[in-house]
């Protein structure tokens, strides 16, 4: 299967939306993120990545109940598809590849 890429902030959207478990929703995937990254983040930018996130299977959205802290709005809630988890599994295996050789020590060659 071909693999599908993520930009740097569609890969943090979509950790956030995995690390919520269910009660992600816009709002909240904002602060999360601007105080876990320590960078302003801007609302439409989370909507966008979100929706993106979702063209590309990686994320599904439903409507939550009315809530009375936000006037009885409903929110678009989202989760993590299987497709978003294979994807996630697949970014942390190939940093975590990289990481591991970066923190190996040198080893120097004879050839020099």
């Amino acid at each position: 299967m071909k693999r599908t890429y993520l930009g740097e902030f569609e890969e943090i959207v979509l950790l956030t939306v995995a690390v919520m478990e269910g009660r992600a929703y816009g709002v909240v995937l904002m602060q999360e993120i601007m105080e876990q990254t320590r960078r302003e983040v801007r609302l439409n930018q989370v909507h966008s990545a979100l929706q993106r996130l979702e063209e590309k299977g990686m994320v599904k959205s439903e409507m939550g109940e009315p809530t009375a802290e936000r006037g009885g709005r409903r929110k678009r809630l989202f989760k993590v598809t299987a497709l978003g988890q294979r994807t996630l599994r697949e970014i942390q295996d190939v940093r975590v590849s990289f990481w591991d050789r970066l923190l190996n020590p040198l080893k120097l060659s004879t050839d020099l």
